[in-house]
């Protein structure tokens, strides 16, 4: 199932850029190499795209590869049970490695001051994938726990002291 479901997410997403009238190779990755999460990562070849058509995929502040990387996850997880769904991370020109470096660094920064203050800490301005990314993050220092707060389009994510049960 997981070669059919990474092909089926490579698939979607160059049939995406064929209608963008961006037609273009997709690298399609299961493997987690040294990446935090399990997904599979979709990158976009970006050999053949001109630094105008990358930024216009990426977005201000990511928000369209976030679009698109909601739509495909959303499209190809529709219907299937917990044990069936995927998370697909898309990846173009070294954002996603890039944004993952800042939020590990948000993370670690967050980390440092509920650790000093003792106090809980709001990160704001994340989407649903990058709230993933920090609980992942976090996940490892046993000291803290992680939660989300609030709703779309206002969701935080909320590091604290492990509260003990």
């Amino acid at each position: 199932m997981t070669d059919a479901k990474l092909q089926q997410g490579k698939q979607w997403l160059e049939e995406f850029l064929r209608l963008a009238a961006l037609p273009n190779k997709v690298h399609a990755d299961a493997s987690q190499d040294n990446r935090l999460d399990d997904s599979y990562w979709l990158t976009i070849d970006a050999t053949a795209l001109t630094p105008e058509q990358i930024h216009s995929l990426t977005g201000s502040d990511g928000s369209t590869i976030d679009s698109v990387q909601y739509l495909i996850n959303t499209i190809l997880n529709l219907g299937l049970s917990d044990d069936q769904r995927r998370a697909y991370t898309i990846e173009l020109d070294g954002y996603r490695a890039r944004r993952q470096a800042e939020l590990q660094e948000m993370a670690n920064q967050a980390a440092n001051h509920v650790r000093t203050t003792g106090e809980e800490y709001e990160m704001k301005a994340l989407s649903s994938a990058e709230r993933r990314q920090v609980h992942t993050f976090l996940k490892s220092f046993e000291d803290l726990e992680t939660y989300s707060r609030g709703q779309e389009p206002d969701r935080r994510l909320i590091v604290r002291p492990l509260q003990a049960t």
